[in-house]
């Protein structure tokens, strides 16, 4: 047999989450503003194309991505619109701006010149949207460097400033007053130019879109919110007005053994956990090497016939267990939920980070990256 197996643990993504989310996302925008989709990180582990697929079929046409190898990836699948390479590039990947049509975000005078040049090379003019630092002390000019690099731009043949744009460090917390400085400081640099721009603004993340709707300028951009999250980590602020934006990622497996131990027994590498009553365990083939972290040891739940249960004992790298004395019936094949719905209970990436002190953004991406998917519609 030449045929691969597939593993038990599966990712199910549901396109027509991310399709709603995106929809309803559109309807806060106002007319006359855009709305890019984030799908970096693979689509935030939910599969870059896939989600970019998806997110079209509700009207959207502007994307963006970290590096310029997701931008190629995207058009080769063919996705059309407008792509926006965020990060930067090296000196050797400039072509592929012009070859698959995609859109640099700069914010070094080297990365100016070189597309310079490889405009003039091709007698052609290319958008360029400069990066401004409005206090995430990340990429980006200085607010105070602005005329100078809107002057570079302008000296150069080739080049055109289409767009200025920045990136709000606290815009998920909704009482951030972080977030009107900053905006003070972003709008007060497009003020210093704006005689000689007619460019576009985007500095709204989905924190904004979401919080803070007046800082959208021209142009929102969605991440986290599109995959049916707030960045705020809060399940009841993950809505626009009434409609709930919908997570569109589910992780399930298959229970591998049922065992019951009893009372003292220890459970796991360095019997972290010891039954106090005999105990029947859930042996399922999960571990941190499918991006399910080991800090949840002793933390974390899963959903076993539609119940909430514990996961006893540390994670190991392919197995985890979990406590199923009070659930009857269960057997081997029955599926185990560690992220989504089960009959009436769910399970979220804001639960599982909680627990793991960290962000949904991280939990979906680790997930997501690390098991095979398949996409419903």
């Amino acid at each position: 047999m030449t045929e691969i197996p597939n593993s038990s643990n599966i990712i199910t993504i549901d396109c027509a989450a991310l399709t709603h989310n995106y929809r309803t996302l559109r309807s806060r925008i106002p007319d006359g503003v855009e709305l890019l989709a984030m799908v970096k990180g693979d689509g935030y582990g939910h599969g870059m194309v896939e989600a970019a697929r998806a997110f079209a079929a509700g009207g959207c046409h502007i994307f963006g991505v970290a590096e310029l190898c997701e931008g190629v990836k995207l058009r080769n699948s063919g996705i059309t619109g407008e792509i926006f390479i965020m990060v930067g590039f090296l000196e050797n990947q400039a072509d592929y701006f012009f070859t698959h049509s995609l859109t640099p975000v700069v914010f070094t005078k080297n990365s100016i010149a070189l597309l310079s040049e490889r405009a003039v090379k091709r007698n052609c003019t290319i958008d360029l949207h400069l990066k401004i630092d409005s206090g995430m002390s990340r990429l980006g000019v200085m607010p105070d460097q602005i005329e100078e690099y809107a002057e570079y731009i302008d000296e150069l043949p080739g080049v055109t400033l289409a767009g200025v744009v920045s990136h709000f460090y606290e815009a998920d917390n909704p009482k951030s007053s972080g977030t009107n400085s900053a905006f003070t400081v972003y709008s007060d640099a497009c003020h210093r130019i704006e005689n000689t721009f007619s460019g576009i603004r985007h500095i709204a993340n989905s924190g904004a879109v979401l919080n803070f709707p007046e800082t959208l300028c021209e142009m929102g951009r969605a991440g986290i919110a599109l995959y049916g999250y707030s960045p705020d980590g809060n399940r009841d602020n993950a809505r626009v007005g009434e409609e709930r934006l919908r997570p569109a990622m589910k992780f399930s497996t298959r229970i591998a053994m049922v065992k019951e131990v009893p009372a003292g027994t220890g459970v796991s590498y360095g019997h972290t956990y010891t039954t106090t009553r005999a105990t029947r365990l859930a042996v399922m083939p999960v571990g941190y090497e499918d991006g399910y972290p080991r800090c949840l040891s002793n933390q974390a739940e899963v959903l076993i016939q539609g119940t909430k249960v514990p996961v006893l004992g540390r994670i190991c790298m392919n197995l985890c267990m979990a406590d199923i004395t009070e659930i009857d019936g269960v057997q081997i094949g029955d599926e185990a939920v560690f992220l989504g719905e089960q009959g009436s209970e769910v399970i979220t990436a804001d639960d599982i980070a909680q627990k793991a002190g960290t962000i949904s953004y991280e939990i979906l991406c680790m997930l997501g990256n690390n098991n095979q998917r398949v996409h419903i519609e």
